[in-house]
């Protein structure tokens, strides 16, 4: 088994292990201005007063689960329970202030799809460009080429440039070149959401076509979705875990959040 060690999260390749991801005692605190130090003087007068200017958020405290290899897993809870926040974690663009998280494998995070695309680029430029940012060669590129356009429905308009897409069409792009990517685990923040609703159709019969052969972590304000993928579930409130269990168990715990 090899690991690499970033901060209290680790990479890990351990082929015999069944655990896909591993987190332990994981916290999480942000810390927020209360008030500005207009220069040094004014900074070093509030430090001399015992003036922080400064607080801490808690955004997660204590949060403990293993996921296994092949699980599709979801994440639910209000908006501000820490959601979002425990998957930036997961996919390495936080750090946790304390506790460690094991992923077991190659992870690819759908958490902000069309980052780097170019307004001023062709669609087709654009595919090469995102291409080459998930890590693959021009030959690949080209060769899934074909495929990305149909997914996404675009094949007219591959010569235009994006600005002159709508959100709708950069998006449908994105998730096409996006699921091009291979990876153990994947995570995903409300991606079943985009397009219209025959695109999300599309989009849903892709995800059923993944239950048992990746690991897949769906964080999602919808129950249609819970019952229909995850094999289990997981709700957080005010950044703990409060409920862990089947998608129906979960749903039920959800849906009384908001009869309170």
């Amino acid at each position: 088994m090899s690991e690499r060690i970033i901060g209290t999260r680790i990479e890990s390749h351990d082929k015999g292990s069944d655990i896909a991801i591993s987190v332990s005692h994981l916290s999480k605190s942000f810390r927020l201005p209360t008030e500005r130090s207009w220069g040094l003087k004014q900074a070093i007068f509030n430090r001399l007063r015992g003036i922080k200017g400064y607080r801490d958020q808690q955004v997660l405290s204590d949060i403990s689960f293993d996921i296994k290899k092949g699980e599709f897993v979801g994440i639910v809870g209000r908006n501000g329970s820490g959601k979002s926040t425990l998957l930036k974690i997961l996919a390495g663009v936080y750090y946790p202030s304390s506790g460690q998280v094991v992923v077991n494998g190659n992870l690819i995070p759908f958490i902000e799809l069309g980052v780097g695309f170019n307004m001023e680029l062709t669609g087709r430029e654009n595919v090469y460009l995102n291409g080459a940012m998930l890590g693959f060669s021009n030959s690949e590129i080209t060769a899934m080429y074909d495929d990305i356009v149909k997914f996404a429905e675009l094949e007219d308009f591959m010569d235009q440039k994006l600005k002159n897409y709508s959100s709708g069409m950069q998006v449908r792009l994105a998730f096409s070149i996006a699921i091009r990517a291979k990876g153990d685990i994947l995570i995903l923040d409300e991606v079943l959401a985009v397009g219209d609703a025959a695109f999300q159709k599309k989009c849903n019969d892709y995800f059923a076509s993944l239950h048992g052969k990746q690991t897949v972590i769906l964080v999602t304000h919808s129950m249609e979705n819970v019952l229909q993928f995850c094999d289990r579930a997981i709700m957080l409130e005010q950044g703990k875990i409060a409920v862990s269990g089947t998608p129906e168990e979960v749903t039920k715990a959800y849906t009384k959040l908001f009869e309170q």
